[in-house]
């Protein structure tokens, strides 16, 4: 038990959301939330590291203790959090991820390769793809409005890294009925085409 700052680097945070509900967890087990954000906290009050742990497992979240861990998912909540904002559409994503983490690239990107079996690169293309179904499915931008808010040079760009990683062209997902979404946090695990 301690009643001194603690900083949590918490997995699986891949959203809005789930900031939410790890804040709720951690006030329900009496700690005062400084701040949340994606894969991290930072709390204060009386509470057993067990007990975080098990609460956030019960809520589908792991604490990391591991600090090559933690900064895996440093990287990867920091992709999403690029894909996921149009202002960083035009970025080099290498200099953006070793400059936010302070680390040089190829470290981070061997770390990154020998923990996920992805290389950041992969895990990039697969986030946009997962952005790129969501606003298909939400059918306010045409494909050329998508192209550009993700930062493809072109819709065809965009079109054949779709196929690639869906196995289907952009026109033919947004005509399935089962538009084949996966989890943010599930990303990278080798089964994304369906």
């Amino acid at each position: 038990m301690t009643s001194e700052k603690q900083h949590l680097a918490i997995k699986n945070m891949v959203c809005a959301r789930c900031v939410r509900v790890v804040k709720e967890e951690l006030e329900k087990l009496g700690l005062t939330v400084d701040q949340v954000e994606l894969g991290e906290a930072t709390v204060s009050g009386t509470a057993d590291r067990e007990e975080i742990k098990e609460t956030l497992a019960a809520a589908g979240f792991e604490l990391l203790e591991d600090k090559k861990a933690k900064l895996v998912e440093q990287i990867k909540n920091y992709i999403i959090w690029l894909v996921q904002h149009p202002e960083a559409r035009n970025t080099n994503y290498s200099d953006k991820i070793a400059e936010h983490l302070g680390k040089d690239y190829h470290y981070l990107s061997q770390l990154f390769s020998a923990s996920e079996n992805v290389t950041i690169e992969r895990y990039i293309i697969l986030q946009k793809i997962e952005r790129v179904k969501e606003l298909l499915v939400y059918d306010e931008l045409n494909l050329s409005e998508i192209a550009y808010e993700l930062g493809y040079s072109s819709v065809a760009h965009l079109s054949n890294q779709f196929k690639q990683v869906t196995g289907f062209t952009p026109t033919a997902f947004k005509k399935l009925k089962n538009h084949h979404r996966q989890p943010l946090d599930r990303l990278g695990s080798g089964n994304e085409k369906e």
